[in-house]
């Protein structure tokens, strides 16, 4: 599933193409994904202006002159793919209608915003612009990291008296919004923190100096553009690149890449997701 950088690429790569922009046409080609599409969902979206794009952990927001609020989430497998534009001297045409193109949005000026997504667990929803904070699958989710609320004592705070291991509590989207299991693995190799070891028994400091870390991970793999593993596509479908600098997610039986260790990543599996960590240099 797309975490936090893919999602915060994708919204990237879609504000030039959306907003400011009228939705002159909505398709909305079945009655649901994971969930049930709204109710009269094509005809509430037609006319709107694209007023801006946001995100809020794995979900994009994308905010409209109606004061509705277009919810959007990958799911497994979805893609935000946009035709259309004119990019230099390169015109992208829209390429024809696909199996799986379940919502399809044509702006003004001639671009076109399609979602697919072939195993359907993405979702959308359309919601009151001032209550979106308030929706169901947004209010309990907790900062986001690389926001001024997500700052060293709170994550010391949150994290003290946990019994819970320190990556099962850093994938607690209550406790801190976006973080998934890739970037976690890369988060706590570079702390070298055992990713068993229990969050509560962590020290105040080595708690506190989670923080940069997990800040100048996914900053990295924003710039990146992601991580492609099998799905994930930017939103010009071009792939990501963040998975080439991996430490140790996916490179289980490979020689620890810290200077100075002569460990090898290994691979357990906590809460039925694999963990790749160095048993060596991560205590």
């Amino acid at each position: 599933m797309p975490e936090l950088p893919e999602v915060e690429t994708v919204r990237r790569g879609l504000a030039p193409a959306m907003e400011g922009r009228v939705i002159e046409r909505a398709q909305v080609n079945r009655p649901d994904l994971r969930f049930p599409l709204p109710d009269r969902m094509a005809e509430r979206l037609a006319g709107a202006r694209v007023t801006g794009l946001r995100r809020r952990s794995k979900y994009i927001l994308v905010d409209l002159s109606t004061d509705e609020t277009l919810l959007i989430h990958l799911g497994m497998s979805g893609r935000m793919l946009i035709s259309g534009l004119q990019q230099g001297r390169f015109h992208h045409d829209h390429p024809a209608p696909a199996k799986h193109d379940h919502v399809v949005l044509d702006l003004e000026g001639g671009a076109r915003i399609t979602f697919n997504d072939a195993r359907r667990f993405g979702a959308m929803d359309l919601m009151a612009t001032a209550d979106a904070e308030d929706h169901w699958l947004l209010r309990d989710i907790g900062p986001e990291p690389l926001g001024n609320a997500f700052d060293q004592d709170y994550l010391a705070a949150r994290l003290a008296g946990r019994g819970a291991p320190i990556k099962s509590a850093l994938l607690d989207q209550g406790l801190v919004a976006g973080l998934g299991n890739i970037y976690v693995c890369e988060v706590l190799f570079r702390a070298g923190i055992d990713p068993r070891r229990k969050a509560g028994r962590l020290s105040k400091a080595r708690a506190q100096g989670l923080v940069p870390i997990i800040r100048d991970v996914l900053a990295e793999a924003i710039e990146a553009g992601g991580s492609s593993l099998r799905d994930y596509r930017q939103a010009d479908g071009e792939l990501g690149y963040f998975q080439h600098a991996f430490r140790v997610y996916g490179r289980e039986g490979e020689p620890c890449q810290r200077q100075g260790c002569t460990g090898t990543v290994a691979r357990v599996v906590q809460s039925g997701r694999s963990t790749f960590y160095c048993p060596r240099c991560q205590r």
